[in-house]
């Protein structure tokens, strides 16, 4: 069996949305210092690399992501290399194999845009190729873009379409390297009392 991590490796120079807070390390204990152990501390922005989204992101009353299902991110997983770097959009969707599907994984040039660069013409979801996922009971869906929904959008439909039917949100993900196909995948977000989101450890296994 193969391991496909899909993870960002989260350092200093990694891209983040515009505006957000950029990932920095401090060392409190360096064993060069003469300190018995190193201990480093981190500030960065809980969007940072590959992670969930919690419905809090969009909804003061929604679950954090501590509540968020672990089911909705362990389990098979398919994912589908959709050629496309404008709107996803129904039509495209409805084109492709759902037999089975719990979970899906979106497979863009995303995959392969250089991880301290923000790229602002990602593919992303339109408000019914979001509907469209959302109304086949899907636990999880991902993406290798830095969001659901367009760069540009105010009203972050997408993102608000698939949390109200109960869909994981799983971004920034990695792909380029993992055919099309099957797998089991494991993303699980830290227990982050109250917090709208976190980065995870995403792996494939098939």
């Amino acid at each position: 069996m193969r391991i496909y991590d899909l993870s960002q490796t989260i350092r200093k120079g990694i891209a983040v949305w515009p505006g957000d807070r950029k990932f920095r390390c401090e060392w409190t204990m360096r064993l060069e210092d003469g300190d018995s152990c190193n201990v480093s501390a981190v500030t960065m922005s809980v969007h940072t690399g590959s992670h969930v989204d919690a419905p809090y992101h969009f909804d003061r009353s929604g679950l954090d992501v501590a509540r968020v299902p672990l089911e909705n991110c362990i389990g098979p997983a398919r994912v589908l290399e959709l050629a496309v770097e404008g709107s996803i959009t129904a039509q495209l969707l409805r084109g492709q194999d759902w037999t089975g599907v719990e979970r899906v994984l979106l497979k863009t040039p995303s995959s392969s845009t250089p991880e301290d660069r923000f790229h602002a013409g990602f593919a992303h979801l339109s408000e019914d190729g979001a509907e469209f996922l959302g109304q086949r009971g899907l636990l999880l869906v991902g993406t290798d873009a830095p969001s659901v929904d367009a760069f540009t959008s105010k009203t972050m439909a997408a993102h608000k379409i698939l949390l109200a039917y109960g869909v994981a949100i799983l971004e920034g993900i990695r792909l380029a390297h993992v055919p099309a196909g099957d797998y089991e995948l494991i993303a699980l977000p830290l227990r982050f009392e109250g917090l709208d989101a976190s980065p995870v450890r995403a792996i494939l296994r098939g």
